[in-house]
């Protein structure tokens, strides 16, 4: 069943050329976006491997695992300047926590309930809110950088919402 992928990573693995990048984040960057195929983080920022710490997961959305991610990143890893990058025609906008949950049960599957999913009816003030996250949490210093930002996934294009 994963034969494909493996397959590709012993094909990767003959010419690999990221050994020997440092851990720390050469931009000093630290990005949170949305696990969405169509974004690809890197060259939308003009990045390359070693340059930044990224991390991915449905809506983007800072949860406690990211605030520990960034907290680890910012006292072990460089990092500075955080983004916390939402997008356009983001699934979890358009769904409600009632309708995941009832998705779910349709399927035979009951989700646990103090799970949250962390649907998005309002974009713009789930990323005002997830920035703030970031911002408030007493484990990253103030003076580091932190913004918010929507990703268009039609033109690749990234605005700032919430700046300094």
């Amino acid at each position: 069943m994963f034969d494909d992928l493996l397959a590709a990573n012993r094909h990767f693995s003959e010419g690999f050329a990221l050994a020997g990048i440092p851990a720390p984040a050469a931009k000093e960057f630290a990005l949170v976006t949305c696990m969405d195929t169509r974004i690809e983080p890197l060259s939308a920022l003009g990045l390359v491997p070693g340059d930044a710490k990224i991390m991915r997961n449905a809506g983007a959305r800072v949860t406690p695992d990211v605030l520990r991610s960034l907290t680890l990143a910012v006292q072990y890893l460089g990092v500075r300047r955080i983004a916390v990058m939402h997008h356009t025609r983001c699934a979890m906008a358009s769904l409600t926590e009632a309708q995941i949950r009832d998705d779910l049960a349709s399927a035979g599957r009951e989700a646990d309930p103090g799970w949250e999913f962390l649907t998005m009816p309002d974009p713009d003030l789930a990323l005002r809110g997830d920035v703030a996250l970031v911002r408030e949490c007493a484990l990253i210093p103030s003076d580091v950088a932190v913004e918010g930002w929507r990703y268009d996934v039609d033109t690749g294009g990234i605005d700032r919402i919430v700046t300094g």
